[in-house]
């Protein structure tokens, strides 16, 4: 979304051991959106430790349907337990973004959408999952909704970056307004 956008960047992965961080969340009742920035804090701030003159950016993203959370499925069969679980539910997407500057905290963004899925039939869902099973693993909640994903759904409310994983306008406001992008 970055490099769509324009921007120049290095990315590098954080190393963070999310699922067992994010089920510590769930076992402390934190709530699905602090959770999100939790994990979204903790990656920039393991990368900001390491580069402390950089400015860095971290991001995650929770789904939560109700007070049940979901990760990213761990196999096929996991992605499709968890399609037929969001099956006729409306779920929530929470999209963290924290900023560290000289390896503190400067800025930090939560978006939010509202995401229905349609009834769908088993065997539209298996030739989903046949079709798309090299990538479905790899979003939360099993699908993605930029592709074919997008069928599942009756009713989706909130911005699209949002949902894709990333509250990219705020981002990209707060760092023109800064002076870190051209305005």
């Amino acid at each position: 979304m970055l490099k769509a956008a324009g921007i120049t960047f290095e990315a590098r992965p954080a190393r963070i051991d999310e699922e067992s961080i994010r089920l510590s969340l769930q076992a402390e009742g934190a709530p699905p959106r602090d959770m999100a920035d939790t994990l979204a804090e903790m990656k920039a701030r393991k990368l900001a430790e390491k580069h402390p003159e950089a400015l860095v950016i971290g991001s995650d993203q929770i789904l939560a349907l109700g007070d049940e959370v979901f990760g990213k499925p761990g196999d096929l069969g996991q992605a499709r337990a968890q399609l037929l679980r969001l099956r006729g539910k409306t779920h929530r997407l929470y999209s963290a973004v924290v900023v560290y500057e000289a390896g503190r905290p400067v800025w930090r963004q939560v978006g939010e959408a509202r995401l229905t899925m349609r009834e769908f039939t088993e065997t539209w869902l298996d030739g989903y999952i046949a079709r798309h099973q090299d990538v479905l693993c790899e979003s939360v909640g099993g699908y993605r909704i930029e592709e074919e994903g997008v069928r599942l759904f009756s009713a989706v409310q909130g911005d699209h970056f949002t949902i894709l994983g990333l509250p990219l306008v705020p981002l990209l406001s707060w760092l023109s307004l800064r002076g870190s992008i051209p305005a």
